[in-house]
């Protein structure tokens, strides 16, 4: 079983098809950036109907038992997911809210600090504020998954430790493999796989350096992750943007924030989108990676793990099913 951990694509009925190429039992999309509650509820509706125009090929997964049960009917569930959480508009309440609607993951911050605490990107980390613990606790209560992609180191190692449930970092490396701020120091890492956490690592071209210029190099990282933190805790979560252009590029590194040019993981030097990874330019890669891990070194139940296994068994964790 394949799960993909986070994506931020462009969704039509050709990139359906691209995950049933791949084989995807599940994927968790990416719903909202900086938008609002409202704006969030309109992509809400949006991918429903998507999902509904589609259904031969994908079904909404609210559930574990929902991913279960459409790989065995050959479609491909989709998880909603938020990478940050501006839709809550300052009010707890709306956690509760956006899970009724089959919301399941929000990242805690995206690249700028805010109520609930710091990002990679700050100067300054704050670390988790009051209104973040609270934050925490709701979705803990009401099954969502906490993720911590983009969230501060000091934030995210509050976050592990006030969490009631393991949490996630749906996409990243670790920092000693490839160092960007994007990427997550050890002791963050192993926090997190202490309290029975999921790290997914990240395909995204702008963090990982020459770790990501072949599949079979790739591993030497999966395997560096894996030593680090225990197979039971790696998954992978590729960041995958298929059909995404330079307005929706603006949108995630800019936001309505700034008039400023930013270039979130790239730089000045290499401002726009990344390169497509050749082996990973879509989902159909997911069987070439799977038979890259048998082919160096990890068993065909680490693979199992790895590509899905480990997914599965924390969405039954935080969502149940």
């Amino acid at each position: 079983m394949f799960i993909d951990g986070l994506e931020c694509g462009v969704y039509d009925r050709e990139v359906f098809e691209e995950l049933r190429a791949g084989n995807l039992a599940a994927i968790v999309n990416t719903v909202s950036f900086w938008e609002d509650a409202g704006e969030t509820l309109d992509r809400l509706g949006m991918w429903r109907d998507l999902i509904r125009e589609n259904a031969d090929l994908v079904t909404m997964a609210r559930t574990a038992a929902d991913i279960e049960a459409a790989h065995a009917e050959n479609k491909t569930a989709i998880v909603m997911g938020s990478q940050g959480s501006e839709l809550l508009d300052g009010r707890l309440r709306y956690v509760e809210l956006f899970h009724d609607l089959g919301l399941r993951v929000m990242q805690l911050t995206y690249n700028n600090q805010n109520a609930i605490g710091g990002s990679c990107y700050e100067e300054v980390d704050s670390g988790l504020a009051r209104f973040g613990k609270e934050v925490v606790r709701e979705m803990n209560a009401v099954g969502m998954l906490v993720d911590l992609s983009h969230v501060g180191n000091k934030t995210g190692l509050d976050a592990v430790e006030w969490s009631q449930r393991p949490v996630a970092i749906t996409h990243a490396n670790p920092s000693s493999v490839y160092p960007h701020p994007r990427n997550k120091p050890d002791d963050l890492l192993r926090a997190l796989a202490e309290r029975g956490g999921v790290l997914g690592l990240a395909t995204y071209r702008n963090i990982n350096g020459d770790w990501i210029e072949s599949v079979d190099r790739w591993c030497e990282l999966v395997k560096r992750a894996v030593d680090l933190i225990g197979v039971d805790h790696v998954g992978i979560g590729t960041d995958l943007s298929r059909k995404s252009g330079l307005t929706e590029l603006n949108w995630m590194r800019m936001g309505r924030w700034t008039r400023t040019p930013n270039f979130g993981a790239g730089s000045a030097a290499n401002p726009g989108k990344a390169k497509p990874v050749d082996w990973m330019a879509d989902t159909t890669g997911f069987p070439v990676l799977a038979d890259a891990l048998g082919r160096n070194g990890f068993t065909a139940d680490e693979a199992s793990a790895i590509m899905g296994g480990n997914w599965l068994r924390l969405y039954r964790t935080v969502f149940g099913g």
